[in-house]
């Protein structure tokens, strides 16, 4: 097979859809925290002060995702097309969520009610709850592995399959990570009365992601083998592992010491090398059946033709400095704490 330097193309592929939605959880991740928290703000000027904190970035960050997801549509159309239709449900729930997180942002100051903010207010909080959540749920069916069957189509039993111990495990680790992401980036982004509550805030969204990140860690150790087993064969990659527990432990450390910068890149880190257990776990499958391995999606087996992800890749390599040089050029333009004005959501 064909390489580039030193990989095959389906793993240089792999690595490109990985790390789109890797940056896609990074960037998406403290806007669904954020929103998550936004219940929790009692006062009207905090809403909009954390509104207006992810106000001109957040449909940038979702770029990221239809990045990602176009990527591995072009990539892995069979592991695409069993995927999509066997998650079905979720993905539908994952689009309604995002479509009225949308609009609450666009929608709520465009009415002066009370009832009318209130209820912008609860579509928000809820469906950015929600998204984080579901993600969570995906990811962690991915990992666990789906009923894949014969002709590499989906056998299960609907919806509910889905809701299992481990992906519910995986929601829940992943909302309150978020949380504690949308946190630090808040306190970055404010002052006053709200950067206080919301230092006292990161402080349970940190334990709560603590707890479900242990339990979850056993869960897998205990009823899912194959996603350790790379690191019981090549032992000198436990070092990813130990890194992650470290810039978790970095979080608090740093934020106690008020370096609240530094505390959300090792937030952002902690994500980044999640990811990479996710990516180290499944390689190199896509989807693993629970039905009989044979049945598994790799990235062999499911990828397009090597003359396609050789066009794709010179794509990627034009495509991928422009958009790291717009958000870049974004974050740094609206740098710094909200102040609101007239154009304010």
């Amino acid at each position: 097979m064909e390489t580039l330097l030193g990989l095959d193309y389906p793993t240089l592929w792999f690595l490109v859809v990985g790390g789109l939605f890797a940056g896609y959880a990074i960037l998406d991740g403290f806007d669904f925290g954020a929103g998550a928290w936004h219940l929790f703000l009692k006062k009207e000027e905090s809403r909009r002060i954390a509104l207006n904190a992810i106000g001109p970035v957040w449909d940038g960050n979702e770029v990221w995702l239809v990045i990602g997801g176009g990527a591995l549509f072009a990539g892995f159309p069979i592991m695409y097309a069993t995927f999509f239709s066997s998650m079905y449900i979720p993905f539908m729930l994952f689009l309604v969520f995002i479509i009225f997180r949308a609009i609450s942002i666009e929608f709520r100051s465009k009415e002066k009610m009370l009832w009318w903010r209130k209820m912008w207010d609860i579509s928000y909080s809820v469906s950015s709850i929600a998204l984080a959540f579901l993600l969570g749920v995906v990811l962690g069916n991915v990992l666990q592995g789906i009923a894949i069957g014969e002709k590499l189509t989906y056998s299960g039993s609907g919806f509910f399959e889905f809701l299992n111990p481990f992906a519910l495990l995986v929601g829940f680790t992943s909302l309150f990570l978020f949380m504690t992401h949308g946190a630090i980036y808040l306190i970055l982004k404010t002052e006053g009365r709200l950067f206080a509550k919301m230092t006292k805030l990161l402080k349970k969204s940190y334990f709560l992601f603590l707890l479900f990140f242990i339990l979850m860690s056993v869960y897998t150790f205990v009823f899912i083998p194959h996603l350790a087993a790379i690191f019981k064969s090549k032992l000198y990659l436990i070092i990813v592992p130990i890194l992650t527990i470290l810039s978790i432990a970095n979080v608090p450390r740093l934020t106690n010491k008020h370096a609240y910068g530094w505390a959300f890149f090792f937030s952002s880190l902690t994500i980044a090398l999640l990811m990479v257990l996710v990516a180290f776990g499944l390689y190199p499958n896509l989807l693993y059946s629970t039905i009989d391995q044979k049945y598994s999606l790799t990235i062999y087996n499911s990828a397009a033709s090597i003359k396609s992800l050789k066009i794709m890749m010179i794509i990627v390599a034009i495509g991928t400095p422009l958009v790291l040089g717009y958000t870049i050029f974004v974050y740094k333009t609206f740098s710094g704490k909200v102040k609101l004005d007239e154009t304010s959501y």
